[in-house]
């Protein structure tokens, strides 16, 4: 069963990410707190799987929070998700495109940004569709709905 393993939420651009148990979602926003607010990037999901295979490729365990996403779960794909809508606990979430990773990466880890480059392995980001409370250990799966905003 897929679910959200880890939450994290960044004070200041360029800030430290700091992890949380749980996180109030604003659509149409972002996440409460976080930096990022508004835009097509309000929030940025990574997959347990996909970080995994960056480490292989490392050779290394890398402090997930490295790759400065909001959100980490287990059992979602989010390889060619693009308007794919994901539903994590009570809040659906619109995937608008792969995350890129940038050059921050490889100032926590040597190699770490080639490394995320295949497979979607940086994840995803979207935009937020609810109002509501994500919480570490939230159900995730797909949604019904999909197709990006009119």
């Amino acid at each position: 069963m897929a679910k959200l393993v880890a939450i994290w939420l960044k004070r200041a651009r360029r800030g430290p990410m700091d992890a949380v148990e749980r996180a109030g979602a604003v659509a149409g926003r972002g996440l409460a707190g976080n930096a990022d607010q508004g835009g097509h990037r309000q929030v940025t999901l990574l997959d347990v799987a996909r970080w995994r295979d960056a480490e292989r490729e490392l050779g290394d365990e890398v402090d997930p929070r490295a790759r400065r996403a909001n959100l980490m779960t287990e059992g979602i794909d989010y390889r060619e998700s693009r308007g794919k809508v994901l539903r994590i606990g009570g809040v659906r979430v619109r995937l608008l495109g792969e995350t890129r990773p940038c050059g921050r990466m490889d100032e926590a880890r040597a190699g770490l940004r080639r490394a995320l480059e295949p497979d979607w392995r940086a994840g995803a980001h979207g935009e937020l569709l609810d109002d509501g409370e994500l919480a570490v250990g939230d159900l995730a799966a797909w949604d019904d709905e999909t197709g990006l905003r009119d």
